[in-house]
């Protein structure tokens, strides 16, 4: 700006001293000859020695009073720069910074009443701008972190199907990268064609629209609730399209499971409750008479009885375990003292199947637990792999520990699990082989007390199977420090 008025001044003075500087000469040049003229004319007696000494002082006065105007234009000139062009320039300044977008910007010009109060407009200007601007960052801040927590996925797209606003949500689920999506086009992305389906329906209806739709990633189902609407600007001008889609897998999930539970419940009640009153009936008929029939019937309905107890002790646990806030007495145990009383209780059973135990114990670790829960959680493991395992066959039992874990491995080898079964093996009633274990009256609920329990001690399981070879569950659960 400073540049711009020195640039300015030096050019009017270099104009304007030209322009005196060709008076100058011409005067020069003018002058004598007009003043030999008047000297003839008037018969005034001067010699040429007196006249060329008069052309000179002439001339000096002349050259002194020129470069005194010239001094004096000069001095005019620059008190009305920056009396008037200067303080201009400042406020065009503040102007060109206003419309780059910094709107911190002041102009401080001083100079008549019309420039101050242009300076005035102007800062006034500039600090609605910046008030205006405030205002906008928080509310595209507010916004954003609405967009990016709102829990479900969004994306935006323009009226030329572009991609303008995403959230990370989104690029999650599709496991995309906001430089592939921002500014591309929504055909471009590889998105399930059941999804780009939904989004040209919105563009082609321009209207609201719902749909639950079955996506499949990873060899994996997932359902989307998704809701799509027309963007609307100001006067009607239609700007594109959002949708937002909300993953309902875990609740589709949830609501088969539940209705699994209903139907399993059912089944396992009416099963014993069926036979218990068929073999009574029969026997209120008659066969009571047959001493042999008698005692046969009678065992039975001792055993569905007693099979109809354990599913109602068990289902009345797990609703305890599963009830909010249900915690554990952590106290420090032993976990050799807890596998050897599980396997104190599941001997007569391995010994009715001729099987044996491969104990691996280096050393006891002490975890923090509760006794009565650690040996339900390993009890149930142990009788789940000798349900599973053929006669003759070996259950092995290892202990050890980690930085974090007091770790146990029961393993078997039995008929083992098939990968795409093994995160359903913790559902209630859900069976591997479910003949097998409904006839060695099995409930189908142990998996799933043992994963709450596991759970309620802060602990982990895992499981690794390999189909006809055997499981290996992994138990691990936080080991005890003393403080």
């Amino acid at each position: 700006m400073k540049s711009q008025s020195n640039r300015l001044f030096f050019i009017f003075i270099m104009l304007t001293g030209s322009i005196i500087a060709v008076l100058g000469i011409v005067l020069g040049q003018l002058f004598p000859f007009y003043m030999e003229s008047y000297f003839m004319k008037n018969d005034i007696p001067f010699t040429e020695e007196q006249i060329e000494q008069i052309k000179y002082q002439l001339a000096f006065i002349l050259a002194i009073l020129l470069t005194f105007a010239f001094l004096l234009i000069a001095y005019i000139a620059n008190r009305l720069i920056k009396e008037l062009l200067i303080p201009i320039e400042n406020v065009t300044e503040t102007a060109r910074e206003l419309i780059k977008g910094n709107y911190r910007a002041r102009t401080y010009a001083s100079g008549p009443a019309t420039i101050i109060e242009l300076r005035n407009s102007i800062n006034i200007l500039a600090r609605n701008l910046q008030e205006i601007e405030k205002m906008r960052e928080i509310e595209d801040e507010r916004l954003k972190t609405l967009i990016e927590n709102m829990g479900s996925a969004l994306i935006m797209i323009d009226r030329e199907g572009t991609v303008s606003i995403v959230n990370g949500q989104f690029l999650e689920e599709f496991n995309l990268s906001l430089n592939e999506v921002k500014g591309k086009n929504f055909l471009t992305l590889g998105l399930p064609r059941e999804l780009e389906k939904f989004i040209d329906h919105v563009f082609l209806t321009e209207l609201p629209f719902r749909q639950q739709i079955e996506i499949e990633m990873n060899n994996e189902k997932i359902y989307e609730q998704v809701y799509g609407a027309p963007v609307v600007g100001d006067h009607g001008r239609w700007l594109g399209i959002v949708i937002v889609m909300h993953d309902i897998t875990e609740l589709i999930r949830l609501e088969q499971i539940r209705k699994d539970f209903v139907a399993n419940v059912s089944h396992e009640l009416r099963t014993p409750i069926t036979s218990i009153k068929g073999f009574s009936e029969t026997l209120l008929d008659g066969a009571f008479k047959d001493e042999k029939m008698l005692l046969s019937f009678l065992e039975i309905i001792y055993q569905e009885s007693n099979r109809l107890q354990m599913l109602i002790q068990d289902l009345l646990d797990l609703s305890k375990i599963e009830q909010h806030g249900y915690t554990v007495k952590l106290v420090p145990t032993s976990l050799k003292d807890v596998l050897i009383r599980a396997v104190e209780v599941t001997s007569p059973k391995m010994d009715h199947k001729n099987m044996e135990f491969d104990v691996d114990i280096k050393r006891d670790v002490m975890v923090l637990g509760d006794k009565n829960r650690l040996i339900q959680i390993f009890t149930n493991l142990i009788v789940n792999s000798i349900t599973y395992s053929p006669n003759h066959t070996v259950i092995t039992l290892r202990m050890k520990e980690n930085e974090h874990y007091g770790i146990v491995e029961v393993e078997d080898q039995g008929i083992g699990i098939e990968k795409s079964e093994i995160p359903r093996i913790f559902e209630r009633f859900y069976r591997v082989d479910k003949a097998r274990s409904r006839n060695s009256g099995g409930t189908g609920l142990g998996l799933a007390i043992v994963k709450h329990l596991v759970e309620a001690h802060r602990g982990k399981i895992e499981v690794e199977s390999t189909v006809g070879k055997g499981t290996c569950m992994r138990v691990m659960i936080p080991i005890y420090r003393e403080i």
